[in-house]
């Protein structure tokens, strides 16, 4: 929600946001039987090397720590009187840079001792969860001008500069705003080799997180869409905020009632905050992914990426999640589209990784599968299937066009990133991984 608004309406973000949410994270959370940083799941050989490729997901860390630098550059635009009255905005060059700064300082507390790092975790969740209640409330409450319970709830944006015009198609596209942020539940698993009776607390760290996003999520929609009532004007360039549609909802919000827009600035820093949070879990989900797969000998020089300090932490493929998160924005000075085409793959990438190991439990591995004490029993196959059936659903949503006419600007790159990793994994795979990569490495 950051971001922008596209021509998604408020009908569609608040009637899908809470649905078809649970059974992907129900399933991968049942299934973890043991302690271990997941590293290439599902059946070994092929099939656990395509998950484990699609699960590596630097993108991901990139996707965030990008949108908060972008994020940063608004709040300094607002800060010194917005687009329209003179405020600093900052070049891509700016942009890069505060990115640089923000992967630092996550790599510096990702070196830290688990405790800390726990410790902050903990704190995360908590500013996550009163965050989005301050905002709920005090967003509306502010506004001068509210829309009416029949536009958040029934109102298309169909007279959009996207040229998508039907409402059926701009329903099902309001599925990829909830499908992005309930990613990254699976975290809990990669911290199981750090964590206490991990085979309950897991799984149950998955459950909580999509339960409680999906509740706090929709809340904060909710609230945030009753402060909207001009969409155009939201999403255009011209705006204070330079086209950043929510921090423009928050910026006038405060502007028409007190004069100025001090209070929507506070507002997104509660968001920035959150979001630094954010990446900084996600370049913990990152590093201990690369430490799974380099332990698993999945890895070029896997005798250092799965190296612990005298703390525990695999310092040095936290540090490699660092850089490589950095050189993959480096793209964005050439070529936003090229950066975009990048990044694409972050959701449907982790959504094929969450979907490959329980596609295979159900099929190949049924007879064999031996659940562990958090498991669904006999109705694991059922939701199994629903998640997979989910997740091809989604996947072929996610590589739809989301505007027209389809241009090289404009084209939906998922599907060839997509296309493109599965090439490449493949292709190494056939040439020379099946020589020498035998599966993952038990540690029990």
């Amino acid at each position: 929600m950051a971001g922008s608004w596209p021509q998604l309406s408020p009908c569609s973000l608040l009637s899908l946001w809470p649905r078809f949410a649970l059974p992907i994270p129900l399933l991968a959370g049942f299934t973890i039987g043991a302690p271990s940083s997941l590293g290439l799941a599902g059946p070994p050989l092929l099939p656990g090397s395509l998950a484990g490729s699609f699960h590596l997901q630097w993108a991901v860390t990139t996707s965030v720590d990008f949108s908060l630098a972008q994020l940063i550059q608004v709040i300094i635009l607002l800060s010194t009187g917005g687009k329209n009255g003179g405020g600093y905005e900052a070049s891509k060059y700016v942009v890069i840079a505060f990115h640089g700064g923000i992967l630092l300082l996550h790599g510096i507390i990702n070196s830290l001792p688990i405790s800390l790092l726990s410790f902050l975790g903990q704190m995360a969740a908590i500013w996550n969860v009163l965050g989005v209640f301050v905002l709920m409330i005090v967003i509306p409450s502010v506004a001068t001008e509210r829309a009416s319970a029949k536009f958040v709830f029934t109102h298309f944006n169909t007279e959009n500069e996207d040229g998508i015009s039907s409402r059926p198609y701009i329903f099902l596209l309001g599925l990829l705003m909830s499908q992005y942020t309930l990613t990254g539940f699976d975290a809990s698993a990669h911290m199981t080799e750090e964590t206490k009776d991990a085979d309950k607390n897991g799984p149950k760290g998955i459950i909580s997180a999509v339960g409680i996003s999906i509740v706090v999520g929709w809340g904060y929609i909710l609230g945030i869409t009753f402060a909207v009532t001009d969409i155009h004007y939201l999403l255009s360039e011209d705006n204070e905020a330079g086209g950043y549609a929510i921090a423009e909802v928050f910026y006038q919000a405060f502007k028409k009632r007190y004069g100025h827009g001090t209070g929507g600035i506070a507002c997104l820093l509660i968001v920035a905050i959150a979001i630094f949070f954010c990446g900084m879990s996600s370049v913990t989900s990152n590093s201990r992914m690369a430490y799974a797969f380099s332990r698993d000998g999945a890895m070029p020089l896997s005798s250092l990426w799965h190296k612990v300090n005298k703390q525990e932490v695999p310092i040095y493929a936290v540090w490699l999640s660092v850089f490589i998160s950095f050189c993959m924005a480096l793209t964005s000075l050439g070529s936003i589209v090229a950066f975009e085409a990048m990044v694409s793959i972050a959701t449907i990438g982790l959504y094929i990784a969450y979907a490959l190991p329980i596609f295979f439990r159900v099929t190949l591995a049924r007879k064999h599968f031996v659940p562990g004490p958090f498991n669904l029993g006999r109705y694991g196959v059922i939701v199994g299937w629903v998640a997979v059936l989910w997740v091809l659903t989604i996947s072929i949503l996610f590589s739809l066009p989301v505007s027209y006419p389809i241009t090289i600007k404009t084209l939906n790159y998922t599907p060839v990133a997509v296309g493109s990793l599965l090439i490449l994994v493949v292709s190494y795979w056939i040439i020379c991984g099946r020589s020498w990569f035998k599966g993952p490495i038990t540690n029990i």
